[in-house]
């Protein structure tokens, strides 16, 4: 009898273990499988990756770049309105003055028009002189009347153009901030791919980058490009590559225009304005408006454009090389003219 109650009790622990077990045995069954881990990147992904950040945060600086003249402009216009309404106030308030004097003297003259004046004189010389004064007067007084009618008029346009002035400049100002935004983000994630990487793999990417610009150079220079005669450089010239060459090893900084740091094309404008010649602030604007030649016919000084958004630029200094300020992280140095996508030559004298 003892021993079918043990059974008993025995077979329903069994049981309910059983049943306690069976969710967790269902969960684990109908668990889905964790994804594989994603496919490290070569370093020649992250190479070309970190590359185009850079890329675009310099598009972005060239944007920025540009807002930042035309505030200048806007600015400086704003306030040229701006004087031009305190002096037409200045001119309005003379107007004023005088128009008061002629009341004033009409008032001493008994309060009677000259007109009237000149009816009731029984003198004929009184009588001549007083037509003589009354036609003058009149046309001074239509003058002056005429005269404040223009400067009313001049100081309601330079008021309506000082608010179309100053709403550009806001328009501007909000270009500003989302290119400034872009490059740092763009900078930033550039960054971050680099911090990821351990010492050997940075010093193998950087090893990656000089490796894929020789080879650039290489296939540059074995087009034939420089085999021809090479043309020196004039005085100006001269001038920018020697500023610009002492200015290697400063580093970039995008927005810079020196003297302690540059980005490309503040580098490229500072140079030549060493060298007396005022060039645009951006790698775009002295692409679209200095005057483009040939790359066989390019002598030092003259301005290489990069990649086909006229991103990037630097100066030629003979010999198939180019100074130049690369990216954030880098200083200005030398590098192979052919180095990079080239999409022209500029140049500025």
């Amino acid at each position: 009898m003892n021993r079918r109650r043990h059974a008993t009790a025995a077979i329903t622990v069994i049981c309910a273990l059983t049943v306690l077990a069976s969710p967790a045995l269902t969960l684990q069954a109908s668990a889905a499988p964790l994804p594989p881990p994603p496919p490290k990147k070569s370093l020649e992904e992250v190479r070309k990756e970190i590359d185009d950040l850079y890329r675009k945060a310099a598009v972005a600086t060239d944007a920025y770049n540009l807002a930042e003249e035309k505030t200048k402009e806007q600015s400086a216009e704003i306030v040229r309105l701006a004087r031009m309404i305190v002096d037409g106030r200045e001119k309005i308030e003379e107007l004023k003055s005088k128009a008061g004097a002629q009341a004033r003297a009409q008032y001493r003259n008994g309060g009677l028009p000259d007109g009237a004046q000149l009816v009731l004189t029984n003198d004929p010389q009184l009588f001549l002189d007083a037509a003589g004064r009354l036609k003058s007067g009149a046309k001074a007084t239509t003058d002056l009347l005429g005269e404040m009618t223009r400067t009313q008029a001049e100081l309601d346009t330079y008021a309506k153009d000082a608010s179309t002035n100053w709403t550009k400049l806001e328009a501007i100002r909000v270009k500003q901030a989302k290119a400034k935004k872009e490059i740092n983000d763009k900078i930033a994630a550039a960054k971050k791919l680099e911090s990821e990487l351990a010492a050997e793999e940075r010093e193998r990417l950087r090893r990656l980058e000089e490796q894929a610009q020789l080879r650039a150079q290489t296939t540059w220079l074995g087009t034939g490009v420089l085999d021809g005669p090479q043309a020196g450089a004039t005085a100006e010239g001269r001038r920018a590559v020697e500023f610009a060459t002492a200015q290697i090893g400063k580093p970039y900084v995008w927005g810079a225009e020196g003297p302690g740091s540059y980005d490309c094309s503040g580098l490229t404008q500072r140079a030549w304005g060493a060298a007396g010649r005022g060039i645009p602030r951006t790698s775009q604007e002295q692409w679209r408006l200095l005057p483009h030649v040939d790359i066989k016919d390019m002598r030092p000084g003259d301005l290489i454009v990069y990649f086909k958004d006229a991103s990037h630029i630097g100066m030629y200094v003979g010999n198939g090389v180019i100074v130049h300020a690369p990216r954030p992280g880098r200083n200005v140095t030398l590098a192979g003219a052919g180095s990079m996508e080239i999409l022209g030559v500029v140049r500025p004298s």
